[in-house]
């Protein structure tokens, strides 16, 4: 008979065979048949897979998943989330990681490089809350840093849309994270690597945990906690690619700044200090000369080609892959109340994760002096100075502010002065804290117990509560009213001297007042209650019709707040933006049906085995932002709705037994992805952009612009379809391969890519002497009678106003070879896997009519990467069982990225790195009992009885001893394992933004080893 545990039980029992012997999704076995019909069936389990809500027995679906269990993790030497995404063929576009100075703390897969708020992660099946700060609360994303690798059960990885299924955001796959909820025993394991043995600088990685579980037939109970560092951290200047940003030799740009101190002017070469000044601590005699053309302690002659002289070299100070660390605890209860028909849990995941990058010493811009009734910088590059500053070397000023005094005076300043704290803060850093909550507590059974058409049928109801918490300390940062006022002091024992040398520094009393810390924090919280159902409706000749059912709700509450400095747009060397709150309420139903056509039981030639699934799914929305005061944007409220079908199709049209199991799979969905609350908030984060005003002449070339959200937006819609095969063929035992074609069309996708020109361009302004006030451009009034006022302010907001079309090839290959076939000796089991992803085409459409879609495939572009071929290699050697070897295990991994274009139109080269994983496994006996005289085999001496034969326990005994050194090292097991053993550099990309490399693929951390011991009691 078919046993059928309730839902979520499903999803922990075991998935399928382990990946290594079948990294394809889900292999072939018989359909369902009844124990009356064939009383020889064994009992097969059904589980709930990744992309359906129906239990099957099938190992191959009509989905293509990819299941990662621990013991594939290791083998593959993959070693946190980090290693997780880089691993993923999928993973693309722009990518957020634990590498790279950009990165926020956060780890988020990115799917098909459709951005990561297009893919949905699901613990445990069900949501959990995005992100709330930086990178993670923009995108949306979910952080996978949050779910520690001793936590997991298994991880599904689908790869196709499931809207329909999952709701919102589930366009480009889903990965969906089981914990354990069942464990015996005792495990305490701990790692150690190091990048030491290869060109990087000396960085560990340590890693430790305890996970205990106990329990009966009736009770789960698991405890796991962990703890993990990176130390020291690699800078930029550890390796030779990214040490020096400036770019040529490699063939690309020129990157590095030239704001730093003792320079002046804008476009390089502009005016140096001379060198004698410049490399020392000292600043000009002040008002020495009438301007820096005239003053003899500067220079436009810059000599070096290379060096600080000529420009700063910021990425000596920039940190690759920052130091962080993590801590997490987690807790499962399930029991049996009522022998399987109601069942109670409760799950409790506490993490704090800690993230410390390192950049540069902020550089002074924007100015803090502005122009006369607008937030734009009056010096259009580095900073304006007054002429009464004490430190400033000249006595004519190149501009005057008007109207700076309450008198109505100007204030005469130097503009053009560049600066750099250089010695003032030394590196700024920007510390992000994340404490994440998650808390499970439900219901489940079956309901046989309601007659016999009930015994396949299984309820679950719940709540889950997550909660994001972060916080983002931005050290070494400038107070722009500090800083003017601080420039405006005539006193030399306060005011702040921005005409010092490379090595000076400013006094103690003017640092205090300019410089600061910025204290931003953000929330994310996601309540979520639902009810579902599953079980068969009725039988068909080819076997029952089943379904599953259910209603769910969940809540998103986000909040940001800024502080002062960021909220009012006052701060140089953060981004300054507005806080918001936003909230949503979403309801939602589903349904789903699959039909058995025909099954091994029942069928006809062609269609050995044909059954549909219908998958639906409808959803209301009710969202909120909160105003905006400046420009003013009111508190606005929205709703909507989606609805979304799901067909997908099995198919094997001939028996196993002729050629081998041959699976047809194929799915069209339509997808939906609601605005995120981030994308509807008008709150906006500002930014300073040339334009061009093809209406006034007065407009400077530098503006405001801020980008912002927008409360109007309707939800992104999809269309997708997969159809792929699944072949192990019968000729050669142990071969399975499968290809999957995928193609998604989005349209209405959210972005704000146009920017403030746009905006200018296609708002024009009314006819003097009115003035333009918004929505999303603002003009000061004109100073000349019948001129159009200058631009103050563009809004640049999210729009619908995109579409694009992804598609590619899945590809993977597993072959066992078993050394027996050969008739001879076991000798272990060679294992050969191939998963690789062939990316066609993707193109995206501005939404103008008769332009062209934009072709991105096989592209490094604005930092997201396109690359068209990813692959990985595996080959691993088991040692057979019942021999000296049992327990040992080696492989070695091969990561594989194909050349593809650069931002310049050069190439970036194929990279390929190699790692090597060895495992072994202590299996010992315990030692056979030595004989006694006297004593029975069970150790105790049989004495006769008048009525009955006792026992008495010995005097003493040779039993095994449990704590000796055999205990000790039985069930231990030990790993070593180098990830890029030839120490390959990553090939360089002119458009990278500071490393010369492509920080979403790729990383700088070169060889690294690791050791590990874990030990099972």
């Amino acid at each position: 008979m078919i046993k059928r545990p309730s839902f979520w039980c499903a999803g922990l029992g075991t998935v399928g065979i382990p990946l290594l012997a079948a990294s394809i999704s889900f292999g072939q076995t018989t359909g369902s048949t009844s124990q009356e019909a064939n009383p020889t069936v064994p009992v097969v389990m059904e589980v709930i897979v990744t992309g359906s809500n129906i239990p099957t027995a099938e190992e191959i679906g009509p989905n293509p998943v990819d299941t990662y269990r621990p013991a594939d993790i290791e083998k593959l030497g993959i070693r946190n989330a980090t290693d997780l995404q880089a691993f993923l063929p999928q993973e693309a576009g722009a990518t957020t990681n634990l590498n790279g100075t950009g990165g926020d703390g956060t780890v988020q897969i990115n799917l098909r490089g459709l951005r990561t708020k297009e893919g949905l992660v699901l613990v445990d099946g069900k949501r959990v809350a995005f992100g709330s700060l930086a990178g993670a609360g923009s995108s949306q994303g979910e952080d996978i840093n949050l779910i520690p690798f001793p936590m997991i059960d298994h991880i599904d990885i689908l790869k196709d849309g499931a809207s329909a299924v999952y709701g919102s955001d589930a366009i480009g796959g889903v990965t969906n994270f089981f914990l354990i909820h069942k464990f015996r025993g005792l495990e305490i394991g701990g790692s150690y690597g190091n990048t030491n043995l290869g060109a990087s600088n000396d960085m560990g990685e340590w890693e430790a945990w305890l996970k205990a579980g106990t329990g009966d037939d009736k009770t789960d109970l698991v405890v796991i906690a962990d703890f993990w560092e990176r130390t020291g951290g690699i800078f930029s200047r550890d390796r030779d690619l990214s040490a020096n940003a400036f770019f040529k030799p490699f063939g690309g740009f020129e990157a590095r700044s030239q704001d730093e101190p003792g320079s002046i002017g804008g476009d390089p070469p502009g005016f140096r200090l001379i060198p004698k000044l410049f490399f020392s601590p000292n600043s000009p005699p002040a008002h020495s000369a009438p301007n820096v053309a005239t003053s003899p302690y500067y220079t436009n002659n810059v000599p070096y080609p290379d060096g600080n002289f000529a420009l700063y070299n910021y990425a000596a100070l920039t940190s690759a892959l920052p130091p962080a660390d993590r801590q997490a605890f987690y807790g499962s209860f399930t029991r049996d109340l009522c022998d399987k028909y109601l069942t109670i849990f409760a799950d409790f995941k506490y993490v704090r994760t800690y993230f410390n990058p390192s950049l540069a010493a902020v550089e002074f811009t924007p100015d803090p002096f502005k122009q006369p009734g607008t937030n734009i910088s009056f010096s259009q590059f580095g900073i304006s100075v007054p002429i009464q500053n004490p430190f400033n070397p000249f006595t004519v000023a190149d501009a005057t502010i008007a109207n700076f005094f309450p008198d109505g005076s100007g204030l005469p300043v130097t503009t053009g002065v560049r600066f750099r704290g250089i010695n003032d803060t030394g590196p700024r850093s920007e510390k992000f804290t994340y404490w994440d909550t998650l808390f499970d507590v439900g219901l489940k059974g079956e309901m046989g117990e309601f007659g016999d058409y009930f015994k396949t049928w299984n309820w679950e109801t719940g709540f889950r509560y997550s909660r994001n918490e972060g916080q983002n300390l931005s050290i070494g940062d400038v107070s722009q009213p500090g800083l003017r006022q601080a420039l405006l002091d005539t006193d030399p024992a306060t005011a702040f001297n921005p005409f010092l040398g490379f090595l000076g520094q400013n006094s103690k009393a003017a640092r205090s007042g300019v410089y600061v810390t910025l204290h931003n924090t953000g929330q994310f919280e996601l309540p979520l209650a639902y009810f579902h159902l599953n079980g068969d409706l009725f039988n068909l000749p080819a076997g029952p019709v089943s379904f599953a059912a259910g209603l769910e709700y969940h809540g998103e509450r986000m909040t940001r707040d800024r502080d002062s400095l960021n909220q009012t747009f006052s701060s140089i060397g953060s981004v300054d933006g507005q806080g918001f709150r936003a909230n949503r309420d979403v309801w939602s139903i589903y349904e789903e049906v699959r039909i058995p056509f025909t099954s091994p039981t029942w069928n006809f030639p062609g269609f050995y085995s044909l059954e549909v699934d219908f998958a639906e799914r409808e959803e209301w929305y009710s969202q909120n932002t909160s105003a905006v005061l400046s420009p003013f944007q009111p508190a606005t409220s929205s709703k909507y709705n989606a609805q979304k079908p799901k067909v997908s199709v099995r198919w094997q049209p001939l028996d196993p037994k002729y050629i081998g199991a041959l699976t047809l799979r194929g799915s069209y969905s339509e997808a939906f992805h609601a605005p995120q609350l981030f994308e509807m908030t008008p709150a906006g984060t500002q930014d300073f952009v040339p334009v061009t005003d093809p209406f006034s002449t007065p407009t400077v070339y530098q503006i405001e612009e801020r980008t912002s959200g927008n409360p109007f937006l309707h939800p992104e819609v999809a269309y997708e379809w997969t159809y792929g095969i699944v072949y192990s063929p019968k000729w050669l035992k142990g071969l399975t391969l499968s290809a999957d074609w995928w193609h998604v069309h989005l349209r209405s996708l959210i972005f704000s890519f146009f920017g403030a020109q746009f905006s200018v361009d296609h708002n024009p302004p009314p006819a003097p002497p009115a003035v333009q006030n918004g929505p999303l451009v603002f003009r000061a009034p004109s100073d000349i009678p019948g001129v159009v006022g200058p631009v103050t302010l563009a809004i640049n907001p999210n729009l619908n106003f995109f579409e694009a079309r992804f598609e590619g090839l899945d590809y993977e290959a597993t072959y066992i070879l078993e050394s027996s076939i050969f008739g001879h000796a076991d000798y272990g089991r060679l294992t050969f896997t191939l998963n690789g992803t062939w990316l066609s085409r993707a193109k995206f459409h501005p939404g103008f009519s008769g332009e062209d879609l934009i072709g991105i495939a096989g592209s490094f572009i604005l930092g997201n990467s396109f690359p068209w071929h990813r692959a990985n290699f595996t080959l691993y050697y088991d040692a057979p069982p019942d021999t000296w070897m049992q327990g040992f295990d080696a492989g070695a991994v091969v990561h594989w990225t194909g050349q593809y274009n650069d931002d310049n139109a050069r190439k970036i080269s194929a990279w390929t790195t190699l790692d090597l994983i060895v495992n072994y496994t202590f299996n010992l006996p315990p030692p056979a009992p030595a004989s006694v005289p006297g004593l029975a085999k069970d150790s105790g001496k049989n004495v006769k009885g008048k009525d009955r034969e006792k026992n008495v326990v010995p005097v003493s005994t040779a039993e095994y001893n449990p704590c000796g050194w055999r205990a000790w090292l039985n069930n231990t097991t030990i790993s070593l394992g180098i990830q890029n053993v030839l120490d390959q550099d990553p090939p360089f990309a002119a458009g990278s933004f500071e490393n010369g490399y492509d920080e979403s693929l790729a990383t700088i951390k070169g060889r690294f080893w690791y050791v590990q011991l874990k030990k099972k009691f």
